[in-house]
Order: C-alpha cells, then structure tokens, then sequence
C-alpha cells in the first residue's frame, strides 16, 4: 500500500472542514439566531460630530418621514423611520419594515425593537447606526432614510 492513500484522505477531510466553515459563515438565521446578520450585541451606534445641533447646522422642530432601502441577500429591502425632532435632538423614532422574505422580517423585527434605545437623546447628526440587536443590514436603509430626514429638517 502506497502512503498516498493516507495524505488523500487527510485532504479531502481538511477539505470538507473548511468547505463546512466556509457554508457555516454564510449560512442565514433560520432556527439558531446566528447568520451574516447577526451579531449577538444588544445594540451598537457610531456616533460622530458635535453635541447639539451638530456640523452641518440646526434643524426645525418636527415630525418628520422617510424610506430608505438597503440589499440583503434576498433582494431590495425598505423601511420607513418616522422621527421627530425638538431643538435638534430626536424625541422619537419609530422604524417600520416593509420585508419580502422570512428573514428580513426577522431581522427588520430586531432592528424595530432596539432603535429607539440608540437614538433618542442624541443630536441627528450625531446619528449613524452600524447594527442593532444584531440586525446589522437594515442599519443601511436607516442611515439613508436619516440623510433624508436631516435634508427635510435643515433650518
């Protein structure tokens, strides 16, 4: 018997380990909460800029609305952020998702039920969400519905 049989086989199974890693890194959320969505953070916000009104000027006091999309791996996901603002700081905000698939529901449902933590009482400028309750995706549609808010709002 020849010693390649041994060496094959050591690299068919290192082969399938990795393949195995590789499928597991990727794989989405279906019954054990992890995904490449997830993050197991109760919530992390990158803030940036001035306290207050911020760089690029003051806001009007108001209630204000808009969409903002973002890809996932099932396509064209949007979200509506209602957000309302007094001296130029948020007071309130409520994310509705708008999902076409199982998983964005789910993760749009995380992001929903953790992002008022992270931005009331913070200046609109200061606000850029990275990942929310492990929804890390719908941070985006988030962000550009904020950019928009921020063109609505601007004194």
């Amino acid at each position: 018997m020849t010693r390649t049989a041994p060496i094959r086989s050591a690299a068919v199974a290192l082969g399938a380990l990795s393949l195995a890693g590789t499928l597991a890194g990727c794989a989405t959320a279906v019954a054990g909460g992890s995904g490449p969505d997830t993050g197991g953070t109760a919530g992390t916000a990158e803030t940036g800029g001035a306290a207050g009104t911020g760089a690029s000027g003051s806001y009007r006091d108001g209630e204000y609305t808009a969409d903002g999309s973002y890809q996932s791996p099932g396509g064209t996901e949007t979200i509506t952020v209602d957000l309302t603002l007094a001296d130029g700081v948020v007071s309130a905000v409520t994310v509705t998702g708008e999902p076409s698939t199982p998983d964005a529901e789910h993760y749009q449902g995380q992001f929903e039920a953790g992002i008022d933590a992270l931005v009331v009482g913070k200046s609109l400028d200061d606000i850029a969400v990275s990942k929310v309750a492990g929804s890390s995706l719908t941070s985006g549609g988030f962000d550009a519905a904020i950019d928009d808010i921020k063109t609505q709002a601007a004194a």
